[in-house]
């Protein structure tokens, strides 16, 4: 199986579709602990992605994930645009210029975007926000990677997994950054709309190779 620019363009676009189904859901998640913007604004965010890789095609996955930091940076509101847009920003670094992406280079994807969204936000695992799904997506990438894994898809899996249930895992915390953290207690008992939009963005990876 091979990872090259248009698998990474089939995973934007399938980004797009999850966002798309997921706005409402995720509307429904930032309402308690938010400003129940977070799926408008990450539906209209990678539907300018989607017209940016129509108006100008990619020629790598490096300059895939470029193109589509840039567009959430410009389209996507609140903390999530910055945050996503240094994530994908990171992710297109790791790549470089490769034509392909393989095993180990997807856990550093995994892991460039995770340090990126650290950098940006200064949050860490248990604040309850999208660190929760991408760090536990980059341990069980890279463990993936280095157990010998020769199918790619294990790795994407391993990844997509362990965002889903970290995402899950945000219910019971109680928020220390973000605005969830003016709520204090009182955001215990929600999911973080953040990791569960980043646990959509990891199982999409999933599809597009499935």
């Amino acid at each position: 199986m091979v990872l090259d620019v248009n698998w990474t363009i089939k995973w934007l676009t399938l980004c797009a579709q999850a966002m798309a189904e997921n706005r409402v859901y995720l509307i429904e998640l930032d309402r308690p602990i938010g400003d129940s913007d977070h799926g408008e604004n990450m539906d209209r965010g990678f539907q300018a992605v989607l017209e940016k890789l129509a108006e100008t095609p990619p020629e790598t996955p490096g300059a895939a994930l470029k193109l589509a930091a840039m567009a959430l940076m410009s389209k996507v509101g609140g903390a999530a645009g910055p945050l996503y847009g240094t994530a994908f920003l990171r992710a297109s670094a790791a790549v470089g210029d490769a034509a392909e992406v393989g095993p180990e280079a997807w856990a550093r994807v995994v892991a460039a975007a995770r340090d990126g969204i650290v950098a940006r936000g200064k949050a860490g695992s248990g604040d309850k926000t999208m660190v929760d799904a991408w760090t536990p997506a980059a341990g069980a990438a890279q463990a993936a990677a280095s157990h010998g894994a020769g199918n790619v898809l294990e790795v994407l899996v391993a990844a997509a997994e362990a965002a889903e249930a970290g995402a899950i895992a945000t219910d019971p915390l109680i928020a220390r950054k973000g605005r969830a953290s003016y709520l204090g207690e009182r955001s215990a008992g929600h999911r973080d709309p953040g990791a569960a939009s980043s646990a959509l963005i990891l199982r999409a990876a999933v599809e597009a190779a499935a």
